[in-house]
């Protein structure tokens, strides 16, 4: 490969953050917490108002790319924001981040087809690869470890509240005031968050020596894109082997190609291919792509089951979706104690058990008309991904030296959206096929509008609406089907080859150079 170009000269300022008064952290701190809660109430609210906002939209082929689309860009610009956070400030761009994010939330709330919603969805993911890391970076200048500590608790019960309420928030705005309402709920949030930290921090930049990896970011971003957009013309009734098709999936495949080409030689890559050589962390990413499939196939499409084929409201599918959350919350909080008292194995083999399970479960509910395996099937789910999220991060945390450790936590989240947002697109094109050869091309997505929209709805023939419902529910059970097997080859990944890494209590300082090589060999040798 050659040597790896070195990294660009610049000068380094080396200046402190400002001290900020009492009042100034407070402040601080609170618009912390408001960006924590829209970018976590976004994550689950937008799920619970889709059916209905395909019943007035249209196009069901277009569903999962309101979800792929928003992940695929908010995932792949989070290194970038990192990096040009040191080069430019934390404040200019989590201001920048805000008001983008708020520009997609309005346009969102405005569109007037599904091709524009699926457009502005990617315009907020873009502004919302920025406030999380952005946010917590800020915290890490200015508070000390102790004090991040207890702040952590706060900002994780303010994820967990918004995130357990989203889908029931989602449910009530869009039955009684409008899906659009779903959007446009960020705008007070977004707001006060700007001002708060906007008016409150002061910050001078220190300059440090980065080289941004624009090209990685740019081949992963168009490599993932040209692959949703073969699986979208596939799912619209094309060819596998139509120009369209077999050109974007061969050309995404080449692109994705060329990413790791360039990660290998970047002095600073999106994605450090190095990690990879450790068996924990390649089984850990592996996992988690085939977990996030999984994850989002089941808060994506259980909301399409109850309102399209129970006839459901958005609230009543808010109340389904809200368990996976609330099981997420729980099992978040006791896994860590079952990781100190019989370590990071056990925790991660009682999270993929319950996944496995709430996938069989999933199995069931195509063919019944009741709410209580949905239901079932998410908090499952929810259980499952407390349990193993929590070991997954603290175990790559564990096995690497201080220097590594953000990075590693990264690409915990990283692995988890970038399998939703490929597993949901290969999902919605399954649901897609069959639904076309079950009503045909021309009427599938008609049919399903009518389907989604309460008030048409309520005008088919008894008979006719019996077919659609079933139609859906045939499309969905192989959606389902999908899920399943994307949760066993996670499990059968996991559980065989995730090492009996011990648990080892690491220091809060910042170790020294020699400490760092003997914790990495430790860590290997654990492995």
């Amino acid at each position: 490969m050659g040597r790896p170009p070195r990294a660009p000269e610049m000068s380094i300022r080396e200046e402190l953050p400002r001290e900020l008064s009492r009042g100034g952290q407070i402040a601080v701190v609170t618009g912390v917490l408001f960006g924590t809660f829209l970018a976590a109430l976004d994550t689950s609210i937008v799920g619970t108002a889709m059916p209905t906002i395909v019943g007035q939209l249209g196009g069901l082929p277009l569903y999962p790319w309101v979800f792929s689309g928003y992940l695929l860009t908010s995932t792949t610009t989070v290194p970038l924001y990192g990096r040009l956070a040191d080069l430019y400030g934390r404040k200019r761009l989590f201001v920048a981040s805000t008001l983008l994010f708020l520009l997609g939330s309005i346009l969102c709330g405005i569109a007037q087809s599904m091709p524009q919603l699926v457009l502005f969805r990617m315009l907020q993911g873009l502004g919302a690869g920025g406030i999380i890391p952005v946010t917590l970076t800020i915290l890490g200048d200015l508070f000390s470890i102790e004090q991040r500590a207890r702040l952590q608790g706060l900002t994780s019960a303010v994820w967990g509240t918004s995130a357990v309420a989203g889908p029931t928030v989602g449910g009530f705005i869009t039955d009684t005031l409008s899906w659009r309402w779903v959007f446009y709920v960020n705008i007070p949030f977004g707001i006060a968050s700007l001002l708060l930290i906007g008016l409150a921090l002061r910050e001078r930049v220190a300059r440090r020596p980065h080289r941004i990896d624009y090209a990685g970011a740019a081949a992963l971003t168009a490599g993932l894109t040209l692959l949703l957009l073969g699986l979208l013309r596939a799912g619209q009734g094309r060819s596998w082997s139509a120009p369209d098709v077999a050109g974007s999936l061969v050309g995404g495949a080449l692109l994705l190609g060329v990413f790791l080409l360039v990660e290998s030689r970047a002095v600073e890559p999106v994605l450090p291919l190095r990690l990879f050589r450790r068996r924990l962390i390649s089984v850990v990413f592996a996992g988690g792509v085939l977990i996030g499939a999984g994850m989002f196939g089941v808060t994506s499409y259980l909301p399409l089951f109850v309102q399209g084929v129970l006839g459901g409201t958005a609230i009543t599918a808010g109340t389904v979706v809200m368990p996976f959350a609330l099981g997420w919350s729980l099992a978040s909080t006791a896994s860590g104690r079952i990781i100190l008292r019989f370590g990071f194995r056990s925790s991660v083999v009682a999270g993929m058990t319950a996944m496995l399970v709430a996938g069989l479960i999933l199995q069931l509910v195509p063919g019944r008309a009741e709410l209580l395996w949905p239901v079932v099937a998410a908090a499952l789910f929810g259980i499952g991904m407390g349990f193993s999220s929590t070991a997954f991060i603290i175990a790559v945390q564990n096995a690497v030296g201080w220097e590594e450790r953000g990075i590693v936590t990264a690409l915990v989240g990283f692995s988890r959206t970038i399998g939703g947002a490929v597993g949901v697109a290969a999902l919605g094109t399954v649901l897609s096929a069959i639904m076309r050869s079950r009503l045909g091309v021309a009427a599938s997505e008609t049919s399903s509008n009518a389907l989604l929209n309460p008030e048409l709805r309520a005008a088919l023939d008894p008979a006719q609406l019996a077919a659609l419902r079933a139609a859906l529910a045939d499309a969905l059970g192989a959606v389902y089907l999908g899920v399943l097997i994307a949760v066993a080859l996670a499990f059968a990944l996991v559980v065989l080859s995730f090492p009996r890494q011990p648990v080892q209590v690491q220091t809060p300082h910042v170790p020294a150079p020699e400490h760092s090589e003997k914790w990495r060999a430790g860590a290997e040798e654990a492995e």
